[in-house]
């Protein structure tokens, strides 16, 4: 294999290679079937070194955007084989790149003889089956595939450069952890497609992939309290709320056509993703019906101002700290940490222009605005 001359490689792939031995070897023991090989910590660091500087070349004025899977062609479902081996290397990354960046396509990598090599391309991949995502110059993601298949990728760790975030599922513990985060962590049990929790973390991708920043507030069905926290009038109102993506969730036909289900469920949360762009806030409740966008929160009369909450961000090093509320990002921020602390049985989600992604909800037990920064779970 070539020399390791991004350090980070180095400093990441031992926690990562303990990380993947740990989760296969669980599955495995529950008798779990379709479950990808474990990755050696020598390939796991090829890998990431290669990558990273691939990423940093361009083939035709672009930079290379890839998911390279560490998979067999035994492993893989349907796979696109190559006539002839190619020889895992910076240069067979950034001519194929171009042809392969397409969503769902994975390049096939694996190990012989202590050698990495390209076999071909694959759309199906094993469950927990190793994942490298080249998402931007520099910028490389690890993940792997939940179990049975459902929902987003899990992340494991994010490389930027010469900073490593690696994961930590212990941040997602706490008794009020909203479910969108301890789901993102792979924590409970793997989300259906029809989970409504899914729906909220394809609706944060969908806002977060936008670029414009953004609020989502998710209140209580049957319930207006909610207004009592946006000025009046609304700037664009829904009358009657738009249900949509709603009467989709409930939709008793959908095993039947499964696929044309999941088509229509993207474009409607893609649909209401967009709304959260406009300047203001989007309101839909956990059941999915819209009720406004645009919307300028105020705080609650009676209320007090907010002062501190609660910061975590789910990886190594980033427990939870108490933070002054206006510590953690801009107006978008408090004004939407304050509509919690008011309305405290609601969720915000806030997606920054930089990539910051913020999940702000109360805890009941510690009696604060528990804000979890989420942007490396989204990537």
């Amino acid at each position: 294999m070539q020399k390791i001359t991004y350090q980070a490689a180095l400093s990441a792939s031992g926690p990562l290679e303990t990380h993947f031995n740990n989760l296969i070897s669980e599955a495995i023991a529950k008798g779990e079937q379709n479950v990808a090989a474990k990755p050696s910590k020598e390939a796991i660091e090829q890998m990431i070194n290669v990558s990273f500087w691939a990423s940093l070349r361009k083939e035709e004025g672009h930079s290379p955007k890839i998911s390279i899977s560490f998979v067999s062609p035994e492993e893989a479902e349907k796979p696109l084989l190559f006539g002839v081996r190619l020889p895992f290397n910076n240069d067979s990354l950034t001519k194929l790149a171009p042809g392969i960046e397409r969503p769902g396509v994975h390049l096939g990598v694996w190990e012989e003889n202590g050698l990495l090599f390209i076999w071909g391309t694959t759309l199906n991949i094993p469950d927990y089956c190793f994942v490298l995502d080249v998402s931007e110059p520099g910028l490389l993601v690890i993940k792997h595939r939940r179990l049975r298949g459902f929902g987003k990728y899990t992340n494991i760790a994010v490389l930027k450069g010469d900073e490593i975030k690696i994961i930590d599922k212990s941040c997602g513990s706490l008794k009020d952890s909203p479910s969108i985060v301890t789901a993102l962590l792979d924590l409970d049990t793997p989300c259906s497609w029809n989970d409504g929790v899914n729906v909220l973390i394809q609706l944060a991708v969908s806002m977060k992939s936008h670029g414009h920043g953004g609020i989502l507030l998710v209140v209580p069905p049957n319930s207006s309290e909610w207004r009592s926290s946006i000025v009046h009038p609304l700037n664009y109102p829904i009358f009657p709320s738009f249900g949509s993506l709603a009467h989709l969730m409930l939709d008793q036909d959908r095993e039947n056509n499964m696929i044309q289900w999941r088509n229509n469920l993207k474009q409607e949360v893609d649909n209401i993703g967009g709304l959260t762009a406009v300047d203001g806030a989007t309101v839909i409740s956990r059941d999915f019906n819209v009720f406004t966008f645009g919307a300028k929160i105020s705080r609650k009369n009676n209320s007090d101002v907010l002062a501190n909450i609660q910061y975590i961000e789910p990886v190594i090093g980033g427990e939870a700290k108490e933070k002054y509320a206006g510590e953690v990002g801009g107006t978008r921020h408090l004004s939407a940490a304050q509509f919690i602390y008011d309305q405290r049985d609601a969720m915000a989600m806030v997606a920054s222009q930089d990539g910051y992604f913020t999940i702000f909800s109360y805890s009941k037990v510690i009696n604060m605005v528990l804000a979890h920064r989420i942007d490396t779970l989204l990537i």
